[in-house]
């Protein structure tokens, strides 16, 4: 159990995300197993990111099995108030000027890449 508790934030995060098929075990040997499925590679990420902020950049008393249900982008943003392509770019991309990247993944619902709308669903692709 103090595994668990002192991967709590992880485990949060899997919660967020909407780990599918998520199990997580504390075996006897010592560590902690999580495994499940999140739709992006990004919310994979994300998890890895919070268990190296948790246990070290190689930690030994946890164990992660995390599957993405799609390869095809790095995550699905959905634009809000005050979103630009440069600054979803800036999040997601490291830099406001991949803007364009984001705009030729998301012809489909774009026709400008000054024009985005509150509520639209934009694919971000793997970073290049």
């Amino acid at each position: 159990m103090a595994l668990s508790m002192k991967y709590g934030p992880v485990l949060d995060i899997c919660n967020r995300f909407n780990m599918k098929d998520a199990k997580v075990e504390e075996k006897e040997e010592g560590y902690l197993k999580i495994y499940g499925v999140v739709h992006t590679q990004y919310e994979k990420n994300k998890i890895w990111d919070k268990i190296k902020e948790v246990g070290g950049e190689s930690p030994t008393d946890i164990k992660a099995d995390i599957r993405t249900e799609t390869n095809d982008y790095y995550h699905i943003h959905k634009v809000v108030s005050g979103d630009t392509l440069g600054k979803i770019a800036k999040e997601y991309l490291g830099e406001a000027g991949k803007y364009m990247e984001i705009f030729n993944i998301n012809k489909d619902q774009l026709s400008n890449p000054d024009l985005i709308k509150v509520g639209q669903e934009l694919k971000i692709p793997f970073v290049n």
